[in-house]
């Protein structure tokens, strides 16, 4: 999959059968869209494109509103699409003068000028330009004119799109990641880098990674305990992970406890890929208590992993 970043240096794709979105998680109502635009790609000898945005346009056209959660970041989600065969991703870089166009510069000035779309597979509620003026009737009233055909995802279809991003995001949100994972068609996973908490793990034998979270508009799963794999270089380990606040109260914490490993990892990236949440989070009476329920949390997560 070719990814450009840079709308000044697109090359003319090759038939181009396209469609636009955010993908958000990419999850399994996404890739039913990506293989039928692979479909008719292939149809007609040419290329397929996904257009997507970056930052989200929400984050531009509304900076206030810090209510946005995404289910993957834009380099996630590049990992994600790399596996289901597509042949271009376009990432828009998304500013205040590319919303203001009117729906007829993005259809002329961008859609056309830099895409070149021989097909484009949309669903039957796209809006574009200055204040969403745009949608799929405008788009086909100049089907002849500019020579593409438009492709309507019917709203059947989009509304199932729509109910499994909200399911993904409300079930991640309260700890049901089995679920969330079946959406999704992938595990749910979050990346960050590692840095220093108080240690306290360390002096009860369950020694934990501060894993701080790399974008405050991840979708953070809900406070409890996980059996999550952490993928470190290149190699996957089995971990029990707890996330929560920390003792003033302020952010939420994400203490990972990687099993069979020993290693100085501060300042360094991991990935996180959920499996299963076992517990909720609980009140100890003091250190040995604590210790005591973290040796039966790592028994229940070892059992996870050899169910799965």
């Amino acid at each position: 999959m070719n990814v450009f970043r840079d709308l000044d240096t697109l090359p003319k794709f090759q038939n181009a059968v396209v469609t636009i979105g955010s993908y958000d998680g990419v999850h399994s109502g996404h890739q039913e869209i990506l293989r039928r635009v692979n479909r008719r790609a292939q149809q007609i000898n040419g290329e397929s494109v996904l257009v997507t945005f970056h930052p989200h346009p929400r984050l531009v056209v509304n900076p206030d509103d810090d209510s946005l959660r995404l289910i993957t970041l834009l380099e996630e989600k590049i990992a994600l699409l790399r596996q289901y065969e597509l042949d271009n991703l376009v990432v828009v870089p998304f500013t205040k003068a590319f919303s203001q166009q009117t729906p007829d510069e993005y259809i002329r000035n961008f859609l056309v000028d830099k895409i070149h779309p021989q097909k484009i597979v949309i669903g039957y509620d796209h809006r574009f330009g200055n204040k969403r003026a745009g949608n799929i009737e405008y788009l086909k009233k100049f089907e002849k004119e500019l020579g593409y055909k438009v492709e309507e995802i019917e709203k059947q279809e989009v509304d199932d799109i729509v109910v499994s991003s909200t399911k993904i995001r409300n079930n991640i949100e309260a700890g049901n990641i089995r679920t969330a994972t079946a959406l999704l068609n992938h595990p749910f996973s979050l990346s960050g880098k590692v840095v220093r908490g108080k240690q306290r793990g360390s002096q009860i034998g369950f020694p934990t990674a501060n894993v701080s979270v790399a974008s405050r508009h991840k979708i953070i799963p809900a406070n409890g305990v996980y059996a999550a794999k952490i993928h470190y270089q290149g190699k996957v380990y089995q971990s029990m992970l707890n996330i929560g606040r920390s003792l003033n109260n302020e952010n939420r914490t994400v203490e990972v406890n990687i099993f069979d490993f020993n290693q100085d990892i501060y300042d360094q990236e991991l990935t996180i890929e959920f499996v299963q949440r076992t517990r909720n989070t609980m009140r100890f009476s003091g250190l040995e208590a604590l210790k005591k329920q973290l040796a039966e949390d790592k028994k229940t997560a070892l059992k996870v992993f050899n169910k799965a």
